[in-house]
């Protein structure tokens, strides 16, 4: 079992490779913030609530001798909605489409059937190398971490399989995630840059800023809502007669959820909670389109959306 920890070695070869790589894990695995240290810039919507990340949002990291290319998927689940099948779908798409597959698995946690059920999907995509990040090192003394490495190990052997490489990092301590992107790159195909330099993700903006939204309205809400919540940017318009030196962007978004119980959960006595959601998501969208925002949010009910496919479609799934 090779495990890697930081070396001063500089690896000989000048050729420039890229490529893609997604990150695989069950919910709350680590793989947003990864996929955020990695690119040095918020991309990847994240949120203590599992199931959080429905769009496949790719992060760009620009380097010399490479440029990864980061596909952020859904969380494999057994799925329970016609939602949940077609999240499964297209994380199943995107592992055959991807040059490399890093599979996040939590230092806190010991390994579960959750765990196995991805493994034994994995096993299932021979051609693909496959690397083991062990994410949340921060939360584990070094014995817990071994032991934890250790049952990684096992797990690809139980499957048949060989892991790549086994990395353990803590994207939030910024622990071993550069040495992560280090050992990513040689696996990708060798090539040009398949993204501007300035680049750091392909998501429309709109798509962005319905996630940044989405992710102000999960934070600190119970947990019946998290799945129940879907955002659709309306328009994005730049104000009319506004000075070039002081434009102002109107957003109008809708926040959909499925019952009218809950709009009151996500309003909140006197509509208090949707300000909050609405002054905390305007920042992080003003920090992301470097344009002040104007943004006016509505919350209206979408019933069952996750169980009707017009709906689903209407709301981007």
């Amino acid at each position: 079992m090779s495990v890697r920890t930081q070396s001063s070695e500089q690896p000989a070869e000048t050729v420039h490779r890229a490529g893609f790589a997604c990150f695989v894990g069950r919910p709350n695995a680590g793989k947003s913030t990864l996929t955020n240290a990695l690119v040095g810039q918020k991309v990847a919507i994240t949120s203590n609530r599992p199931q959080t990340t429905r769009h496949t949002v790719r992060g760009i990291v620009h380097r010399p001798d490479a440029q990864l290319i980061l596909v952020d998927t859904p969380g494999l689940h057994k799925p329970r909605t016609l939602l949940g099948e077609r999240l499964n779908d297209v994380v199943r798409t995107t592992w055959a489409e991807v040059d490399v597959i890093g599979f996040c698995l939590p230092a806190d946690q010991k390994l579960g059937p959750g765990d196995r059920f991805i493994a034994k999907e994995l096993a299932g995509i021979r051609k693909t190398p496959k690397v083991a990040v062990v994410t949340k090192t921060d939360l584990v003394d070094s014995k817990a971490l071994a032991e934890q490495l250790i049952a990684i190990d096992q797990l690809g052997k139980e499957l048949g399989f060989e892991w790549a490489e086994i990395v353990p990092v803590s994207a939030v301590g910024d622990q071993q995630v550069d040495l992560l992107a280090d050992l990513l790159v040689p696996l990708l195909p060798e090539g040009p840059a398949l993204y501007p330099e300035g680049d750091l993700t392909d998501e429309p903006e709109q798509v962005m800023v319905a996630e940044l939204i989405r992710e102000a309205a999960l934070e600190g809400v119970r947990d019946e809502l998290p799945h129940s919540i879907a955002v659709v940017v309306e328009e994005m318009l730049p104000r009319e007669d506004r000075p070039a030196e002081r434009p102002l962007l109107d957003i109008h978004a809708n926040v959909y959820i499925e019952r009218p119980s809950q709009k009151g959960i996500i309003i909140g006595p006197k509509g208090k909670r949707l300000k909050e959601v609405g002054i905390k998501s305007r920042k992080q969208i003003e920090a992301l389109l470097g344009t002040p925002v104007f943004l006016d949010l509505h919350v209206k009910v979408a019933k069952d959306w996750q169980r009707d496919p017009k709906q689903l479609r209407k709301l981007g799934f």
